[in-house]
């Protein structure tokens, strides 16, 4: 099996990785896999991913940033909620600077991302965002990239990676597969497990999507900090991300996409054939990394539940240290390494 092939040397080549890095003045860590050597021990801003830009691509006007030669391996890096693309930052810097082409767009309802027509419906389904991430290619005339993502982005890469894999040539997923599925959502959870979803029934309710539109920034950092537990942010890093949530869609995209979940919005009939295909929980095919953070208060999956699902070549990293949810922006260094080891993998 692929899994046990690669998981008694995936340490040491993601060590070796960041040593040569280090050895080209690339990375300043001493023990990557620690996350007090991961993480800022100072907070330091980082506001380096220049103007953004705009691209007409399916249904959207796509805001997106951009580093990197544009003659380099592309590689297409998607945030999650309630977060924005400020969560690569540093990790577009380190790829960057590796000749790396690094595309961040804004997901539908965030930043200065737009519908093009008022008469699209404010969808938030799975399937819908992977269809952008593929519209965003096309319009930008990527064949294929390397695509990362945590979160809401880490469930959206998973999905491209298994529709179309010969768009992907390596996949970076925090927490693993996330690909789900309206009728699987429809099994109870144990209570604790229900616990942790608290948000998710408070948007099924009238009040819980007034009470988000009337508190965006209040809601999201409770969640910055009860997903990582550990992480220092400070005020001018979390109101940096916080603009994006003023999208004139926000509201809209998250209440549908929660609500979609659990059966309780329809979703679009085109999308439906696609559906239908995630339902079944397809195989990820592409070469891949998958990274979790010890200290990760989200829901996420056990690993060992998920590694059978990649059945390409496959690479796990534990990230310890106290890094939570927020991986890209908590610990960029391992992240930039990730996509570094997968694009190697494909080789």
């Amino acid at each position: 099996m692929i899994m046990k092939n690669y998981k008694h040397t995936a340490r040491r080549r993601f060590l070796s990785i960041i040593a040569l890095t280090l050895a080209a003045g690339f990375f300043t860590i001493s023990q990557p896999l620690k996350a007090d050597n991961m993480k800022d021990t100072e907070i330091v801003n980082h506001d380096t991913l220049g103007p953004i830009k705009q691209i007409k691509a399916g249904v959207l006007d796509v805001g997106y940033a951009e580093a990197g030669p544009a003659t380099g391996t592309p590689v297409i890096l998607l945030h999650g909620w309630p977060y924005d693309i400020y969560s690569y930052a540093e990790v577009s810097e380190l790829l960057a600077a590796k000749g790396y082409r690094v595309l961040i767009p804004y997901l539908r309802g965030y930043g200065s991302t737009r519908f093009l027509s008022a008469a699209t419906p404010r969808n938030g389904q799975q399937s819908a965002l992977a269809e952008d991430v593929i519209a965003f290619m096309d319009a930008l005339k990527i064949r294929q990239a390397v695509i990362g993502g945590f979160d809401w982005g880490a469930r959206t890469a998973d999905i491209v990676a298994a529709l179309w894999p010969e768009r992907v040539k390596a996949l970076v997923s925090v927490s693993g597969y996330l690909i789900g599925s309206q009728q699987a959502n429809k099994a109870p959870l144990p209570p604790k497990a229900e616990l942790s979803w608290w948000y998710q029934f408070y948007f099924a309710t009238e009040r819980g999507r007034e009470g988000y539109d009337a508190n965006r920034k209040e809601f999201s950092r409770l969640i910055w900090q009860t997903a990582s537990p550990t992480w220092q942010f400070d005020n001018a890093t979390f109101e940096r991300s916080a603009a994006a949530f003023d999208n004139p869609d926000h509201v809209a995209i998250v209440i549908d996409n929660y609500r979609w979940r659990l059966g309780l919005s329809r979703g679009e009939a085109k999308y439906d054939a696609l559906e239908k295909q995630l339902a079944a929980a397809p195989a990820i095919t592409v070469p891949t990394v998958t990274l979790e953070g010890d200290a990760n208060g989200a829901p996420h999956p056990d690993p060992s539940k998920y590694a059978a699902k990649f059945t390409g070549k496959y690479v796990h990293h534990t990230i310890s240290g106290g890094i939570g949810h927020n991986l890209p922006q908590e610990a960029p260094q391992a992240f930039a390494a990730a996509v570094i080891e997968a694009d190697g993998l494909a080789k």
